[in-house]
């Protein structure tokens, strides 16, 4: 997934080589949450809001500290646009664990999923010839929008429902961000091993 859209296109940037690292902590904190909706059959409503907060505002951190990982805290419009979609969830995050309630849940996660899901969709398309992240960042924002778009429908249905649409929606893209970041891994070592020859 982390390939360029065009092969032959030399415009297309290579990636930082540290830039695996935010993305692979990304994949593993959306697998966790993934797992905990998976396997708790019966939260309570202060534990969704909990478990949901603390997944959107661990993905909010490691998205504002990718912006600095990769290189971009220069400037531009990527870093301004994760920055954003990193604010959004760091301040969503807090939201829901600190006002547990399946209303809040439903509309206020749906938000800030819906808002970094956008971001990222928007990043995927005006990025789709410079970055190796691009193919990625569209897949990710279709996610979320998806997820944000289904939470309202599951508010009534309680906690259970409700994490899990978000940890289907985190496991999805828990696995679609592991790939990417075990392929940016091996194309950073790749390249080091160039350097070294």
């Amino acid at each position: 997934m982390t390939f360029p859209a065009d092969p032959q296109a030399s415009t297309a940037l290579p990636a930082a080589p540290d830039v695996w690292k935010p993305v692979l902590l990304r994949a593993a904190i959306a697998l966790a949450f993934g797992a905990v909706t998976v396997f708790w059959a019966a939260p309570p409503v202060a534990g969704m809001g909990w478990a949901g907060g603390l997944y959107l505002l661990a993905t909010g951190l490691v998205l504002l500290w990718s912006v600095k990982k990769t290189g971009l805290q220069h400037g531009g419009r990527t870093a301004k646009v994760l920055a954003a979609a990193g604010a959004v969830l760091t301040g969503t995050g807090a939201a829901v664990a600190l006002l547990p309630g399946n209303l809040v849940f439903g509309i206020i996660g749906a938000l800030g999923l819906g808002l970094a899901g956008a971001a990222e969709l928007y990043l995927g398309m005006a990025e789709r010839r410079r970055s190796v992240l691009a193919r990625d960042w569209t897949a990710s924002g279709v996610i979320g929008l998806g997820a944000a778009v289904a939470l309202p429908f599951f508010i009534d249905l309680g906690p259970h429902a409700l994490l899990g649409v978000a940890g289907g929606g985190a496991i999805i893209s828990g696995v679609l961000w592991t790939l990417a970041g075990l392929t940016l891994r091996h194309d950073a070592r790749d390249v080091s091993a160039e350097a070294v020859n």
